[in-house]
């Protein structure tokens, strides 16, 4: 079983959405996946509502303390944010880091249609990168 931390700041909003997209192209029965954040902030229900158009229930996520999992083995932390990578705490073990600053949609100014557009812009870079990640990593 390999064990995949995705670290944001506030773990509500980057980070809940590669969960999201980790659980759906990985095997459960081969990993775990857990998203916290340096702070806790709750689940961004623009979040929720951007993975749902994309056919991926994030509803039952929670927004976690990255001091949750301290005791937990990672063979992967993938930091989603210059704040995460910055703050991220060294992990002892085997665990490998991995840093790609995503946009933060909720900080997006416009119309509400705009925001909308922005939180899916992000939400298919942040796809990308964990179907790339999976393939690469043999997940």
């Amino acid at each position: 079983m390999k064990n995949i931390l995705v670290l944001c700041t506030g773990n509500s909003c980057r980070s809940q959405i590669a969960h999201g997209y980790f659980e759906h192209f990985t095997d459960d029965k081969k990993v775990k996946v857990y998203s916290a954040g340096i702070t806790t902030h709750g689940v961004n229900p623009r979040a929720i509502e951007t993975m749902k158009q994309d056919g991926i229930d994030i509803s039952h996520h929670t927004s976690n303390n990255v001091a949750e999992y301290e005791n937990i083995d990672f063979d992967y932390v993938l930091t989603v944010c210059d704040n995460a990578n910055e703050s991220c705490p060294v992990w002892v073990g085997k665990s490998i880091k991995f840093h790609h600053n995503f946009p933060d949609p909720p900080k997006f100014k416009g119309t509400e249609e705009e925001i909308v557009a922005e939180f899916a812009r992000v939400r298919d870079m942040i796809k990308v990168y964990v179907q790339n990640f999976v393939k690469e990593q043999n997940l």
